[in-house]
């Protein structure tokens, strides 16, 4: 291809189980029509197959070869890199955790800062209503409501019982099947014979994929409690709402009369010195699904899902939908890649003003970790 082509290098993924990908072959060739040149590196954990992104006109590159890149080369993925590591002279677009004061976040900018490099947050890519231009909150809360429900009917068979590992679904299809087998052990467990769930953001991203993942399993629409700020607000708590409910994926006081067994946190927040649910500590993993709250002698079970990157249950579906919302963006790229936009004057909309605002928060957020000795 010819040099004039813009390059983007769509790197391997670090986390264990990470089958997702911020670029998929229809993203690919758009980026590729559009004057583009893209090479992926090869993933044997990606949901998408190496000759999935040759068809389409990508490059394959070797595993785990992204450090040796030439430092103009942008470098796309999803999860944070793997720490400890080099410090980064490359253009990394990425969820990177760090702008929150999470564990760590001063070693991981501090690497930006050492080798020169920049980071455009995907979490913070924003439009100038300060709306993130791509999210994979539908399929978080999706996917988080399926794990809660299949949860709760492992723990309704016996107290000891708890989810085991899980695998990604290849289609939404054959998860709502497998979650409508599973809801009749619940229902039978109960006295009245229904599933309540709690979904806190109702109107959010997260909280509209719960919702439907619910009603798709089959929960009654009566049976699912919707709340949003004005039912959050309307008090300072306790919220003992909470504890007539199954399944509450976004506490209160836990006791022995509660009915709630299963608590799904997707924001987790572990490491925030604002963690909204601090009854544990620890992200679980798809190997390992549960944590057990200690809720005291003779009280029933109480566990919490704290997956953070709950979408790569729904692999496909999930990287589909997030990398067609961030396509935009991305053929906007040309317009920054090699500048310091902080020390221009606004760029217009539809011409590098989502990556402009990232690369200025950015360096905010350099400064503040130099101040902190990175």
């Amino acid at each position: 291809m010819s040099s004039s082509r813009q390059p983007l290098y769509l790197r391997c993924e670090m986390k264990p189980a990470e089958h997702r990908a911020a670029l998929t072959p229809n993203t690919a060739k758009a980026l590729i029509d559009a004057g583009f040149d893209i090479t992926v590196e090869s993933d044997p954990q990606r949901i998408f197959r190496d000759e999935e992104y040759t068809a389409v006109g990508c490059k394959i590159a070797p595993h785990n070869t992204f450090h040796s890149l030439p430092a103009e080369v942008p470098i796309i993925g999803l999860k944070e890199l793997e720490e400890p590591g080099p410090d980064l002279p490359h253009t990394h677009i990425q969820f990177a955790h760090c702008y929150k004061k999470q564990a760590g976040w001063v070693d991981v900018l501090g690497r930006f800062k050492r080798g020169g490099g920049k980071l455009y947050d995907l979490e913070f890519l924003e439009d100038k209503n300060g709306r993130r231009v791509a999210a994979f909150g539908w399929h978080a809360g999706f996917a988080g409501a399926a794990l809660g429900l299949l949860a709760l009917a492992e723990q309704v068979q016996g107290a000891d019982r708890r989810l085991g590992a899980q695998k990604a679904y290849p289609n939404e299809q054959e998860l709502i099947a497998h979650a409508k087998q599973q809801i009749q052990h619940i229902r039978s467990s109960r006295s009245d014979g229904k599933v309540k769930a709690l979904v806190v953001g109702a109107l959010g991203r997260c909280g509209r994929g719960a919702i439907d993942f619910f009603e798709k399993a089959g929960v009654a629409s009566e049976d699912i409690v919707r709340w949003d700020i004005q039912e959050t607000s309307a008090k300072s708590g306790p919220y003992l709402e909470l504890l007539d409910v199954d399944i509450f994926p976004t506490i209160a006081q836990a006791g022995s009369q509660r009915r709630l067994g299963v608590v799904v946190d997707v924001s987790c927040d572990t490491t925030n010195p604002n963690n909204p649910l601090p009854i544990y500590d620890i992200n679980t993993t798809f190997d390992k699904p549960t944590v057990d709250v200690d809720t005291g002698s003779g009280n029933p079970p109480l566990t919490v899902i704290s997956i953070d990157h709950l979408p790569t249950l729904l692999p496909r579906e999930s990287s589909e939908g997030f990398s067609q919302d961030l396509l935009p963006s991305l053929l906007q790229l040309p317009h920054v890649l090699g500048k310091d936009t902080t020390k221009d004057a606004d760029y217009e909309e539809g011409k590098g003003a989502v990556w402009q605002r990232a690369e200025k928060l950015f360096r905010h957020h350099l400064a503040l970790a130099e101040k902190e000795g990175a």
